[in-house]
């Protein structure tokens, strides 16, 4: 990986962090997604850091660059975070629809005591 290379991935690895700290002091972010987040910005950190390793599981893996390499794993870590999300948004709908279901019910209780009511 060319040093022009690493530098891009620092830059956009550093970027990415800054990001993360403002959107969780905003309240933006919950701190169990951030802390995902922070994952992937801290290992495109280390891969890059640890350019000899990159390099060798590049020529292992029979990718020519090691900057494919690094953002081949970042892709697969990011599709992993985005399965994670989706389950996380499964079951908050079902959450969500239990907690509306208790609510139509006890407003047809509270409607139905109001009717009875003399």
């Amino acid at each position: 990986m060319s040093p022009r290379a690493q530098l891009v991935v620092m830059i956009i690895a550093f970027a990415g962090l800054v990001s993360i700290i403002w959107m969780v002091r905003r309240q933006y972010l919950k701190e169990r997604f951030a802390i995902l987040w922070i994952v992937v910005a801290a290992g495109m950190i280390g891969l890059v850091l640890a350019r000899p390793l990159l390099d060798q599981l590049s020529e292992f893996l029979g990718i020519r660059s090691g900057t494919s390499t690094l953002f081949l794993i970042a892709m697969l870590f990011l599709l992993a975070i985005v399965l994670y999300l989706s389950v996380a948004v499964s079951r908050m709908e079902e959450k969500i629809r239990d907690v509306a279901e208790a609510y139509a019910l006890l407003v047809a209780a509270q409607e139905e005591a109001s009717d009875t009511e003399p």
